[in-house]
């Protein structure tokens, strides 16, 4: 990352509010690398990131689901 440890912290902050996380070899969802980074602060900020962002998604969405809705959807009907 840069050398700005503002920035840095920003990036974790914006990974861990994504709504990707990675699966291991039996299917189970693991824990973003970038929540083990973050303090507390930090962790709670990428909850409210995380928030606005699935509303927001929700709110473009034609069904209203937001990305975490539609891979959890995904998984119960086989398709992911």
């Amino acid at each position: 990352m840069s050398g700005n440890p503002g920035d840095d912290r920003d990036a974790l902050i914006e990974a861990l509010a994504s709504a990707y996380r990675a699966r291991g070899a039996l299917g189970e969802v693991r824990t973003h690398p970038a929540f083990h980074d973050l303090d507390d602060a930090g962790r709670a900020e990428a909850f409210e990131v995380a928030h606005k962002q699935r509303v927001m998604e929700a709110a473009l969405h034609p069904e209203g689901l937001s990305t975490t809705a539609r891979a959890v959807l995904a998984r119960i009907r086989g398709g992911g």
